[in-house]
């Protein structure tokens, strides 16, 4: 069986441990970041996992072809990543830039509304989801923060209503240390969401509480490498106490279903 990390950040190496350092400053965690950054660092970190979706964030569109660039590049070299596109507000063509993109094979779309400082719902990326799918490809969408107002889940639920069709990963639950409001306004809603960042902060049966209302059909593995340890995260997804069946759906079939693509 495959199991997928489907939410995990890579950076070159000359660069890394200053973005990973970046990450850990904006969140403001007084814990030391489990990783590097590096393509190495990540896919060492666990025997278990055969498969990472791997992207990054650009904060500013003249960042997106070279983060691109990287992307495409390592998974390239190697067939355990599977890479998403960063994308911005701001470029200035981005459907040239997304066709560039999975011309050299990624499957889909990051964005991150809190780090670059856009709402959810603003017009300018509401004209990518638009593109995304009429393509067919799938949107990570990183999803709540208590500091902000971009990413809260009201705003992404208004994204998931304009296009049904989209295939969206609402990440760390839906509203990452706002669990309960993304509740309020994604439960009956149309996207996945992945378990990234949420153990640590909500508990193990929270967590499962979560699941249970969202359903093991939505939910996906993640470790939001480099913040925490993928082997970790992986143990605290088996603690959790689901049967097989289950187990494969967030460790595999929903990463699968999600990205729309087999992975053996």
């Amino acid at each position: 069986m495959a199991i997928i990390d489907a939410h995990a950040h890579i950076y070159p190496a000359k660069i890394a441990q200053r973005a990973t350092d970046s990450v850990k400053g904006f969140y403001g965690f007084d814990f030391p970041m489990f990783g590097n950054g590096t393509v190495a660092d990540l896919t060492s970190a666990s025997p278990e996992i055969t498969h990472y979706v791997v992207h990054s964030v650009a904060v500013r569109p003249h960042n997106v072809a070279s983060i691109n660039d990287f992307i495409a590049a390592e998974c390239t070299k190697d067939s355990r990543l599977i890479g998403l596109m960063a994308a911005h507000q701001d470029l200035p063509d981005p459907e040239a830039e997304i066709n560039r993109a999975i011309g050299m094979g990624l499957k889909g779309i990051k964005l991150h509304p809190d780090t670059q400082q856009v709402n959810a719902d603003d017009p300018r990326l509401m004209n990518i989801y638009e593109i995304a799918q009429a393509k067919g490809l799938p949107v990570i969408l990183h999803a709540g923060d208590y500091r902000y107002d971009y990413s809260h889940p009201r705003r992404i639920k208004k994204v998931l209503r304009a296009f049904p069709d989209l295939r969206v990963n609402a990440a760390h639950f839906g509203g990452w240390s706002v669990f309960d409001l993304a509740v309020e306004y994604l439960q009956d809603e149309n996207c996945f969401m992945d378990l990234s960042s949420a153990y640590e902060f909500l508990g193990l049966r929270r967590s499962r509480e979560l699941i249970d209302l969202y359903g093991t059909d939505r939910l996906m593995f993640g470790s939001d490498y480099p913040s925490w340890d993928p082997q970790q995260e992986l143990d605290r997804t088996r603690a959790l106490g689901y049967g097989l069946e289950d187990f494969q759906k967030l460790t595999w079939h929903n990463a699968e279903r999600f990205l729309g693509i087999t992975v053996e």
